[in-house]
């Protein structure tokens, strides 16, 4: 029994077979989150109460502070039904009224205490009633049935129970259950496991076992001191994290571990104590590409390999036991003895690869399906060359060498042929480069070989090279206009073709590299190369052409705006669709730098009334200024302005300063406020009306061509 009338804190653990390493810190997170979020609803905890996160390879627990024993009683008001409704005329209970009451679990008798309140409708009956708080074993137990059943868990399992009859489902065999309130244990169950104060320490190294978690307070140092376990995934982490280091310096010379953050949330899953050892393995192995070793003994090990100053992977690795001896010799050298055919099996991929050039296995190509209405990876490969060749035609002459580009797009995805990619296809681009220098291939088509699949992800590099650009960008362009003219757009979170991840390379290639090719021609020079490969119609091919331009400018404005910038400074300049994307940083730099001045709110909210009017008018498009109809001194003005300061800020438009032609036109701004409170644009003249038109027209091009500055207004 719970005899707490304070609040005390509460920790709960179930204790499971070893759990998923992949998913364990968001299981943890899940069920703290979820338990403590039901405990406030049901004003168990407050909701200030703090909410610590548990979990090790065989554990998840929480700790929730200020819990307490009962919840305070509710005033709970439920609305009924109008009065007319449920009572007669005489005040005597409907039937409805009855029926709704019983459902509440009360009768006629309570009908005289029942409050009138108009809702805004009617006059409405009210039944107030106190509804008497939950106990924490009551609200425990639906808080525990609740975060089991939110865990995110990739693949549930079912097991039998000790009974042998009954099976239950869960992420892993659950085969403990403890809830303490301060110093008191709460009586739930879930999973068939009734709760308790008693778990287990660490699987070989806890003493004694089993431990009882004597106050909810106690448990995180309760299993560090008794059970070898520290608790904390965080915390376990970071003690890692430490050891690492201090292993490295152990070691001398300047080692650093491999940087993999993912690899450590991995191994902080996989142990519950922490020791951090340092393997070797023989050096003739490092003839292999350092990218080899390092990927086999990260995915297959979990190890960290030992880089020298240079960045350069030496035969010493950092192991992560779950295990202290005192003396760790037999598990260095059974990782050793483990590490070494992994090794010895990179080694044989490499040589072997090596028999054949990247020439040799291009028609092999052929072979391989990219999709069945695209064709082959050969066929690919030869799109992207032709589309080499066009990208360089809009280039300076000289800007990369044709040949040497051609041969980097056709040799790109041999390497998908060898062994060591076969065996990890992380590594497909990495290892041409390193083929294609032992062919004999020059350096940077060498590395266009490599970095034509950058940027990978999001703050990945571009490619190292302008050779290496035009590559990327061509293979980019060649995968989005395929898939998108044979349907297979993103659709929600689904992108199984990477395409938004493609579309992010081109804009960053184009924005951040120096090509000056318009998007619009890339469209047109990448889709004249699919022409009767899906569709001979070819309003649809212009259609497929139209939605990938709009999906590229879309991913521009949501990289935009996770740039920092505005979705109104987004909107202004990609409503204008700027053919060279790698204008869009400057043109947004002169919007940020038009905004800081005083002119521009009022400038802003007149291009929106401008924008309005223009909107309604028909006929000024090709319409000429009639000087002679300007007879307001606002017009003529406005227009004389217009005739001294347009070819201004067009020549700085021209040159790119962007910024100077907005301030150019900024000088508009009281000739503006003038013109609209003393012209009457809709005059009932109709050839002055067509003529303020005009300059309206004139002055809100001459205004927007660095962006829409109507968007800026709010």
């Amino acid at each position: 029994m719970i005899a707490q009338k304070i609040a005390q804190n509460l920790l709960v653990e179930i204790l499971v077979e070893e759990l998923p390493p992949k998913a364990l810190e968001s299981l943890g997170e899940s069920f703290a989150s979820t338990l403590a979020a039901s405990l406030k609803r049901d004003g168990l905890a407050a909701d200030t109460a703090a909410v610590t996160a548990y979990a090790t390879p065989r554990r998840l627990a929480a700790h929730i502070t200020g819990v307490l024993a009962v919840a305070a009683d509710k005033q709970v008001s439920q609305k009924l039904m109008p009065v007319s409704v449920g009572l007669d005329p005489e005040g005597t209970p409907t039937p409805a009224l009855l029926k709704k009451l019983a459902s509440l679990g009360t009768d006629a008798s309570a009908a005289p205490q029942l409050r009138r309140e108009n809702d805004g409708k009617a006059e409405t009956l009210f039944y107030d009633s106190t509804v008497k708080g939950a106990t924490l074993a009551e609200g425990l137990q639906r808080a525990l049935d609740a975060a089991l059943a939110a865990l995110p868990i990739p693949k549930v399992m079912s097991y039998q129970l000790k009974d042998g009859w009954t099976s239950v489902n869960f992420v892993r065999p659950a085969h403990g259950l403890v809830a303490v309130h301060g110093a008191l244990p709460v009586p739930v169950s879930v999973l068939g496991l009734s709760s308790g104060k008693m778990t287990h320490g660490h699987r070989f190294e806890g003493s004694p076992d089993p431990i009882s978690i004597e106050h909810a307070d106690y448990y995180a140092r309760t299993l560090l001191d008794r059970g070898a376990v520290i608790a904390s995934f965080a915390e376990r982490r970071a003690e890692i994290a430490r050891q690492l280091v201090a292993a490295a310096a152990k070691a001398g010379d300047g080692l650093r571990p491999v940087e993999d953050d993912a690899l450590l949330d991995e191994v902080t899953a996989l142990v519950e104590r922490p020791n951090v050892l340092i393997g070797q393995f023989e050096p003739e192995f490092l003839e292999v590409p350092q990218e080899c070793l390092i990927l086999t003994m990260k995915a297959n090990q979990r190890y960290f390999p030992l880089l020298d100053a240079t960045g350069k992977l030496t035969h010493r690795f950092l192991i992560v036991s779950n295990l202290t001896p005192s003396d760790p010799s037999a598990i260095i050298s059974g990782n050793e003895r483990v590490v070494r055919p992994r090794l010895a099996d990179a080694k044989f991929f490499f040589d072997q690869d090596r028999k054949k050039n990247l020439a040799s296995r291009v028609p092999t190509l052929k072979k391989i399906v990219y999709h069945n209405k695209l064709g082959s990876q050969f066929e690919r490969g030869e799109r992207v060359a032709a589309i080499v060749r066009d990208i360089i035609k809009k280039l300076p002459k000289g800007f990369v060498p044709r040949e040497k580009s051609i041969q980097a797009a056709r040799f790109a995805k041999a390497d998908l042929l060898t062994d060591m990619v076969g065996e990890f296809p992380e590594l497909q681009g990495i290892m041409g480069r390193y083929y294609a220098l032992g062919d004999g291939l020059s350096e940077d088509v060498a590395d266009a070989i490599e970095d034509h699949y950058k940027p990978r992800f999001a703050g990945d590099t571009l490619p190292r090279g302008k050779l290496g650009m035009v590559v990327a960008l061509a293979d980019k362009m060649e995968t989005l206009t395929g898939m998108f003219g044979i349907g297979q757009m993103p659709t929600g979170d689904k992108d199984p073709f990477a395409l938004r991840r493609h579309a992010l390379g081109v804009i960053r290639i184009l924005t951040e590299s120096g090509l000056d090719v318009s998007l619009p021609d890339l469209l047109e020079l990448a889709a004249a190369h699919f022409e009767g490969l899906f569709t001979e119609d070819e309003n649809a091919a212009q259609e497929s052409t139209a939605k990938l331009r709009e999906f590229i400018f879309d991913r521009l404005a949501v990289n935009l705006r996770e740039q920092g910038y505005t979705a109104h400074e987004v909107d202004a300049v990609l409503c204008l669709r700027p053919q060279l994307l790698s204008d869009i940083p400057k043109r947004l730099a002169a919007v940020r730098k038009f905004l800081a001045l005083p002119q521009a709110e009022v400038l802003a909210a007149a291009n929106k009334r401008v924008s309005n009017i223009l909107k309604k008018a028909t006929g000024t498009a090709d319409a000429r200024l009639d000087p002679a109809l300007l007879t307001e001194p606002a017009e003529i003005a406005l227009s004389d302005a217009l005739n001294r300061l347009v070819p201004q800020a067009d020549a700085e438009f021209k040159q790119g300063d962007y910024s100077g032609s907005l301030q150019t036109l900024a000088a508009l701004r009281d000739l503006i406020d003038e013109f609209f409170d003393k012209v009457l644009v809709n005059a009932e003249n109709s050839a002055l009306r067509a003529n303020r038109l005009v300059l309206l027209d004139r002055l809100y091009g001459a205004m927007n061509k660095v962006a829409d500055l109507s968007r800026l207004s709010a």
